[in-house]
């Protein structure tokens, strides 16, 4: 299977991008192959256009399937797998979406909803006479209320199909035209006695300077 130059560029920079995205360079790229081939290839096929390895090959189809990126389809007269992916950009990203909250947004929403919701109840119980744990609380309870928000956003969008989804967008960026002002700059963070600042390179410094010393944990 010979790839045009600009194919080869293309899947170069899905293999950076997912790199930049947590994917291995690889996986990303053989999605990227499967994404553009017209028709259902094999992993011989994906072997020598790309010049990988059978096991290197094997493994990202794994991790392909694993993300309901790639699904093994049969051609008649050949006993070999065959794979392809979603051909609708909207598709690839409903499934990424879909994912992605199973693996890292439900695990989170378990930990909070039972901190914050079964209390006492709890793995680990807050100690509602320690301070500490109240400003937690409150914090965690901001994250959930976001969370659970974005995840009801997440499931009525999947309800629709996408010409119904790039219309409500199309629709909304130009309700936005009249509603919008400037873009709002992120707030400085601010220290309270230890907490996290941003250093000139941007990277995370502790502020040791007012901090309080540790308050006894009443008995």
């Amino acid at each position: 299977m010979s790839l045009s130059p600009l194919q080869e560029r293309f899947i170069l920079h899905w293999g950076e991008m997912g790199s930049r995205w947590g994917v291995n360079r690889t996986v990303a790229q053989i999605h990227a192959l499967l994404f553009l081939s017209e028709r259902a290839i094999t992993a011989d096929e994906i072997c020598e256009t790309l010049n990988l390895a059978r096991s290197n090959v094997s493994t990202s189809l794994r991790e392909l399937q694993s993300w309901n990126l790639a699904r093994v389809v049969h051609v008649l007269g050949d006993r070999r797998d065959h794979f392809e992916t979603y051909k609708d950009v909207w598709d690839i990203f409903r499934a990424v979406v879909q994912e992605r909250r199973r693996r890292e947004i439900e695990p989170t929403l378990t930990m909070l909803r039972s901190a914050v919701l079964d209390g006492d109840n709890a793995a680990v119980p807050p100690d509602q006479s320690d301070p500490r744990d109240r400003a937690t609380l409150a914090r965690m309870r901001e994250v959930l209320e976001f969370m659970e928000t974005g995840t009801s956003w997440i499931d009525e969008m999947n309800r629709l199909d996408p010409k119904t989804l790039i219309k409500l967008l199309k629709m909304g960026a130009r309700i936005q035209q009249f509603v919008r002002g400037a873009a709002k700059p992120l707030p400085e963070p601010q220290a309270q006695g230890g907490g996290v600042l941003f250093d000139d390179e941007g990277e995370a410094a502790v502020a040791q300077a007012d901090a309080a010393p540790p308050r006894e944990r009443p008995s």
